[in-house]
């Protein structure tokens, strides 16, 4: 399966955020959009989640070279910061999620398992998700993402402050779920990425540019990253 983006443009007023992004991402890997503070990042998985419209272009999920529109089935989207109903528990907006979708969502395992997975503990499960700290909010919006499973994953720098027990466990679990579908995980840490994505591109001057890691050594390949930033600032 492939997730192809082709001349997707996004302006707000006279700035040009998304010039022309051209792309073609692969199910099996995990793609780290770097980029700078401000270069576009959410505007581009706001577009592809069609939470905005874009200006122009268009993406397509294609398999066996049948090309067709995503559905809201198929793009899951993690936010950087994480939204859940904070009046419900966490038992009650997993069950809530569950019955919405019932009809989409196969094997459904008793609540509990899905806890146990994610690492909550029994005692939280019944708090209100308001009292929940920003990482256990981060893996409930991880987890109903995880249950739907979306052909094409958008993750927003999901895991810039949560702490190191979290952050590795995400990454694991991330790393477990690849197979069969698409990931794209934003951030603006580098060592972030180089440690967790098979692959690597490039946000900046409105366009998606992949960096080719192969034959350069760690050291060599961060100073094409930031070579290649640093041309934007100066222009």
């Amino acid at each position: 399966m492939k997730f192809v983006i082709e001349h997707l443009q996004k302006k707000f007023g006279g700035k040009e955020v998304l010039r022309d992004i051209d792309f073609t991402f692969e199910s099996g890997k995990i793609y780290g959009l770097l980029g700078r503070n401000g270069a576009g990042k959410t505007t581009l998985f706001n577009c592809l989640n069609r939470d905005i419209k874009a200006d122009g272009g268009t993406f397509w999920l294609e398999e066996n070279g049948v090309r067709r529109v995503p559905e809201a089935g198929d793009v899951g989207y993690v936010l950087s910061t994480p939204t859940v109903p904070e009046f419900l528990t966490g038992r009650e907006f997993l069950k809530f999620f569950l019955d919405i979708n019932e009809k989409s969502i196969k094997n459904v395992r008793p609540l509990d398992e899905y806890f146990e997975y994610m690492g909550i503990a029994a005692d939280d499960r019944d708090k209100l998700l308001k009292d929940y700290s920003h990482g256990m909010k981060n893996k409930m919006q991880m987890l109903v993402n995880i249950i739907a499973q979306p052909n094409l994953l958008l993750l927003d720098e999901p895991l810039t402050s949560l702490d190191v027990v979290t952050s590795e466990e995400m990454k694991k679990l991330l790393r477990s779920l690849k197979a069969g579908r698409i990931t794209i995980f934003s951030t603006h840490i580098m060592d972030l990425a180089l440690d967790l994505c098979d692959e690597i591109v490039l946000l900046h001057g409105g366009v998606l540019e992949n960096v080719d890691k192969e034959n350069l050594d760690v050291g060599e390949f961060k100073d094409k990253i930031i070579a290649a930033l640093t041309e934007e600032t100066d222009e």
